[in-house]
């Protein structure tokens, strides 16, 4: 510790805003695990019982961990401050020289490990977890991975030869898929197949398939018809002729994986940020908007860094009179400002969406508009 802190006062900092901060982020998680758990009683039914809706819900505390930080660390800095102002403890650290500029390099220092931990828990522990819990809780329903539209899962994939393997070629493959097992297994599947003019050169379905270890989709079962247009005379009505086969088994080169329509089945919001880095490549090739999953991966690029912004945040109120306000106003205040940025926060994501502005900007302004009020009120305390 004395390595990353190596000053007296810069480790009598760190240890009682971390003391607060576990506390409170302790107290916040388990408030949303119960909310999370009463709202997970009315799936609770036969093989799905209460022990295993419990641990459902508690394989989703580093999720929820990883939401909350920020916000614990807000309010566990103003708890700090604030105790420390009406000690007059703060009062002595100014008069030995602790000024604005050392204490922000305090709490830069004092932000790295919760910033490791929310990375942590945000690209590895949060989806690990929540993977098997959904694992838990689709094998005890007996359930499997479905979209919101009633037809499944649509796709873009990339074209190519007949027999469905070989170089790539010009035109578009569209691929649906009705349901998602585990294990890589895929039911009701359809595919649409169409030229660079946009003509339509087949159709394929399948009752199920999954991915082998060659990275092939196996399908069983395809009916698939081909159509072929016919030599005429005027070629402002063409005709064509089509073709009807069946095959047994029928494999597939694709660069739809299972890992990609996983993607597809949840919100970009609640994905690490390698997995939305290889979707938005994966959109990008085929001609896909990308702007929702783009301004989600800034979100999760930046969100960890916004643990400073916090930081810098509660500093003012180690400056306030103590009989300005009471601590526990303070830490009021606090967590009305952590709800505020987080409201703030998902509320320009959607406006940046809407108005389809730079996805970097959409995700930068609003932690850097709180740094700014930070340093406002670091300016208006500092000559109070």
């Amino acid at each position: 510790m004395k390595l990353l802190f190596p000053f007296i006062y810069e480790r009598y900092l760190a240890k009682q805003i971390y003391v607060a901060f576990s506390f409170i982020l302790f107290a916040l998680v388990a408030l949303f695990l119960f909310f999370d758990i009463l709202s997970e009683l009315g799936s609770v039914q036969g093989s799905y019982t209460l022990p295993l809706a419990f641990l459902h819900v508690l394989l989703k505390a580093p999720s929820r961990v990883s939401e909350i930080i920020p916000i614990a660390a807000l309010i566990g800095s103003i708890y700090v401050f604030a105790m420390l102002a009406s000690q007059s403890e703060f009062t002595i650290l100014r008069i030995a020289g602790l000024d604005i500029k050392r204490s922000l390099i305090a709490l830069t220092k004092i932000s790295l490990p919760l910033v490791a931990l929310t990375l942590f828990m945000s690209e590895w522990a949060g989806p690990y977890a929540e993977n098997k819990s959904e694992q838990i809780r689709m094998k005890a329903l007996g359930a499997t991975y479905t979209s919101q539209f009633k037809t499944g899962v649509w796709v873009k994939d990339r074209l190519r030869d007949e027999d469905g393997s070989g170089p790539v070629r010009p035109g578009v493959r569209y691929v649906n898929v009705g349901k998602v097992d585990k294990d890589n297994e895929i039911r009701d599947i359809r595919m649409y197949e169409f030229n660079d003019n946009y003509n339509l050169l087949s159709i394929r379905s399948a009752p199920a398939g999954y991915f082998d270890e060659t990275g092939i989709w196996v399908l069983n079962d395809v009916t698939e018809t081909r159509f072929k247009e016919t030599k005429q005379t005027d070629p402002l009505n063409p005709a064509f002729s089509a073709q009807t086969f069946t095959h047994p088994v029928l494999t597939l080169e694709s660069e739809v994986t299972p890992q990609i329509l996983s993607v597809l089945l949840i919100s970009p919001e609640k994905m690490s940020i390698v997995s939305l880095g290889r979707f938005i490549t994966h959109l990008k090739e085929n001609k896909q908007d990308v702007q929702r999953h783009s301004i989600a991966f800034w979100k999760k690029v930046v969100y960890p860094f916004t643990i400073f912004v916090m930081l810098a945040l509660a500093l003012p109120f180690a400056y306030l009179k103590v009989r300005a306000s009471s601590v526990g106003i303070k830490v009021f205040s606090g967590i009305m400002l952590g709800m505020s940025f987080q409201l703030f926060n998902s509320l320009f994501s959607n406006v940046g969406l809407l108005s389809a502005w730079p996805t970097l900007l959409t995700a930068l302004i609003p932690p850097a508009l709180y740094l700014l009020l930070a340093v406002a009120a670091l300016r208006w305390v500092s000559k109070a």
